[in-house]
């Protein structure tokens, strides 16, 4: 009898959760038949509505060197809503880490009790959570929220478009929340137009840019980019960013927004927020010369980061003829290893190293108390109900180790204790051995 029960709880919530999926399904068709049309370029929207196909997200893109708007589908959800972030997030922690002299991008760090030593650039394309946790940890709180200000995150963008929601930023956090919240987002709100803005200073070499679309033909004609403010940061940081974000898209988490005739930068996010999944990919390329930004937000049980990363694919093979890399085009300032960079870990061990692999609630995010997280493994178990909250939510925290040299043996790490974490009160320090 107990075992009907249970079979028939759980077609309950199959059920309900199809519901649900159906009824995202539903709302993003619905707002793709309303979106205001007028001014876009009809092939990349055509390519974008195709690439999307019956999937419940929207899709924006735009020019990072201009910042006109190609196309907008699904424009409720891609600028009067805020999703969480997910690990896209780690591109602000990356950037403010490097900024912050905090991060060495030459330096490799021990994660958790694995034999794994990650670097930036494989931290980023792995999309491991332990990195930018250390990173976010060792920054501090309002350091990060600089940088994410910095990046356009919290503001409106100034498209013109009407009812642009601002998104949201977090005005305190202290402790182990800081240290998750750079790995995860939480309780930050990010717009699909934001992340395509941001992504757009990163690739074009530091210039905020206002996103616009021009109305009419003569609008186009005489259309200027509008710069609302340079980012306050070197660009030799910025570069730093770059290998990750195409090592993601080579080998790592993005792989299915790889294009064989152009070199495509990107980075995924999954996790739960809004009431469901969360897959997003915010991307450039060609990244010898930047001529789109791509950015995708899927939400459904089955949404993840990598699925958005092949929505992506799709519309920049479907316009490489007309956008990819062209003939005479400015080479990027990035030495030969970085524009093509190659994992420093066995890519079929990757899903041991990379948070996004594991589809479990505990590593994306789940904060929920029916689960106590063991940051160790990653893995998740069924909390006990008469336990404390503090208790369901405590994490085992261990202090990386670092080294210069890859492949020198990793050193077992020693559990710090809790209330070593840092407030963000202090001042940034390099990550380093040394507490």
């Amino acid at each position: 009898e107990r075992a009907r029960q249970a079979a028939i709880a759980r077609a309950a919530a199959i059920a309900r959760q199809r519901a649900a999926d159906q009824a995202l399904r539903d709302e993003a068709v619905a707002n793709i038949l309303k979106d205001e049309t007028t001014g876009e370029d009809l092939e990349v929207r055509r390519v974008a509505v195709e690439a999307l196909g019956d999937r419940a997200g929207t899709v924006v893109v735009m020019s990072p060197k201009t910042g006109q708007v190609y196309t907008v589908v699904n424009q409720d959800w891609a600028i009067r809503k805020g999703f969480k972030p997910c690990s896209t997030i780690k591109l602000v922690s990356g950037l403010a880490g490097l900024a912050e002299n905090v991060i060495d991008p030459l330096q490799t760090v021990n994660i958790g009790t694995s034999s794994y030593r990650l670097d930036l650039t494989d931290s980023l394309a792995f999309s491991n959570n332990a990195y930018f946790q250390k990173v976010g940890g060792e920054v501090g709180f309002d350091k990060l929220m600089d940088y994410a200000r910095k990046l356009g995150l919290g503001q409106p963008t100034g498209i013109n478009h009407r009812f642009e929601s601002p998104g949201r930023l977090p005005v305190f956090k202290q402790g182990y929340a800081i240290n998750h919240m750079s790995s995860h987002g939480d309780d930050i709100e990010v717009t699909p137009v934001q992340l395509a803005s941001m992504t757009s200073t990163l690739a074009n070499g530091g210039k905020v840019l206002v996103p616009h679309l021009p109305r009419t033909p003569e609008e186009n004609v005489r259309f200027k980019r509008e710069v609302k403010r340079d980012l306050d940061v070197s660009q030799d940081h910025v570069r730093r960013l770059v290998p990750g974000m195409i090592g993601a898209v080579n080998y790592g988490t993005a792989k299915g927004a790889y294009d064989p005739i152009q070199t495509v930068a990107g980075k995924t996010g999954s996790c739960r927020g809004q009431g469901s999944w969360l897959g997003l990919f915010t991307s450039y390329a060609p990244v010898n010369d930047p001529q789109l930004v791509v950015s995708v937000v899927l939400r459904n049980s089955g949404a993840r980061g990598k699925y958005a990363a092949a929505v992506a694919g799709k519309i920049y093979r479907g316009l490489n003829q007309r956008f990819g890399t062209r003939p005479g085009s400015t080479p990027a300032m990035l030495a030969n290893d970085m524009l093509a960079p190659r994992p420093k870990i066995d890519p079929a061990r990757a899903a041991e190293i990379s948070d996004e692999e594991k589809d479990d609630d505990a590593a994306s995010g789940d904060t929920s108390d029916a689960y106590v997280v063991s940051e160790a493994t990653g893995s998740d178990a069924q909390g006990t109900t008469g336990q404390s909250n503090v208790k369901k939510t405590a994490k085992t925290i261990y202090r990386p180790t670092f080294s210069t040299t890859p492949n020198v043996p990793a050193v077992t790490p020693t559990p710090a204790p809790m209330q070593n974490q840092n407030t963000g009160t202090g001042r940034p320090r390099r990550v380093s051995d040394k507490p």
